[in-house]
Parts: structure tokens; C-alpha cells; sequence
């Protein structure tokens, strides 16, 4: 897990968003058990309040679930939670690109031109 020092965001927040993305990308699954807060906050040479608050801000979502002595597990994921989360992440990432696209001076369909071309490079 790689943070961020001057990037605006919170480190508790970065560590939240990036088990968030692994759990959503299936690197972690039902079950699965989290690092400890305290090795986490070793291993990151970060607070363990800083841990904390990002693993009870992935409960809060209902991501984990804590267990009393054990730690925090993942939980089930609801395949249209699922599905939902990578079309918001989808449509982020386009909304960016037909930004870029405006500034760029790229046209509509010079932009659906690219985006052609892209999706026939990653089917081959």
C-alpha cells in the first residue's frame, strides 16, 4: 500500500480507499481477515488511530465487519453493490477523459474515435 504525504487526501482516508478497491477488485473475499490494526500501522509507520479510523470507515460502508479479539473481516458482497461500484468508477474516469478531451480541443467524435480504437487494442 503506497500513501501519499502531501496529497490532500488523508492517510486514513487513502488507506480506506485502497482496501475499498481491493476488496471491490476481489483481492480480498468474504471472510478474509484484514492486517491487524497495529501490524497495519507497523508496517505503514502510521498511528493506529490512523488505522483504526479507516477500518471503521470501511464498517460504516458495511465492507468489514469487526470481530471482538480477531480483527475486522470482509463481508459478502452484493453483486449490484458491486456492479454499481465499478460504474461509478467507469463513468469517473470517462467524465475525466472528455474533459481532458475539451481542453484538448478533441472533438465528440474524434473522442469516440479513440475510444474505438482503445477497446479493439485491449480485444485483440
Amino acid at each position: 500500500m503506497k500513501l501519499l504525504q502531501n496529497s490532500g487526501v488523508p492517510i486514513y482516508q487513502q488507506i480506506a480507499d485502497s482496501f475499498k478497491a481491493d476488496i471491490l477488485a476481489g483481492k480480498y473475499r468474504e471472510g478474509d481477515y484484514l492486517p491487524s490494526i497495529r501490524s497495519l500501522a507497523m508496517e505503514l509507520k502510521i498511528s493506529v488511530i490512523t488505522t483504526k479510523k479507516a477500518y471503521e470507515q470501511l464498517e460504516q460502508v458495511g465492507l468489514v465487519t469487526a470481530v471482538q479479539g480477531k480483527g475486522f473481516y470482509v463481508n459478502a458482497q452484493d453483486s449490484e453493490m458491486l456492479q454499481e461500484q465499478h460504474l461509478r468508477k467507469v463513468e469517473a474516469s470517462l467524465s475525466e477523459a472528455i474533459q481532458s478531451a475539451r481542453v484538448a480541443g478533441i472533438s465528440s467524435d474524434e473522442l469516440k474515435d479513440m475510444m474505438d480504437a482503445l477497446l479493439e487494442m485491449e480485444d485483440s
